[in-house]
């Protein structure tokens, strides 16, 4: 069994998932998180990437799904950043 440049690629990006899925369980990294969002975007793009070189259309498909969601969580994060925050006073009578 060789160990090729793009398995190097899929192997980190099972890393990154895995890594973005403990510390979620261990309530070290909130899933609302930018840094969670981007841990499973890149790590699906580089088993998208390894997947290139030994296709598994079940495994893509799922992988596609997996970035798209991401995506979804980045853009949640990105507009939460835009939005002016409210500050409350409270009247005094």
């Amino acid at each position: 069994m060789s160990f090729d440049l793009f398995d190097l690629g899929g192997f980190i990006g099972v890393l990154l998932i895995v890594i973005a899925y403990l510390l979620l369980q261990l309530d070290k990294l909130p899933s609302s998180s930018v840094s969670f969002s981007l841990l499973n975007a890149v790590g699906s793009l580089l088993i998208m990437f390894s997947l290139m070189f030994k296709f598994n259309v079940s495994a893509f498909l799922i992988e596609v799904f997996w970035f798209l969601i991401s995506l979804l969580g980045l853009a949640k994060w990105l507009i939460s950043r835009k939005k002016p925050e409210r500050k409350f006073f409270k009247k005094v009578s």
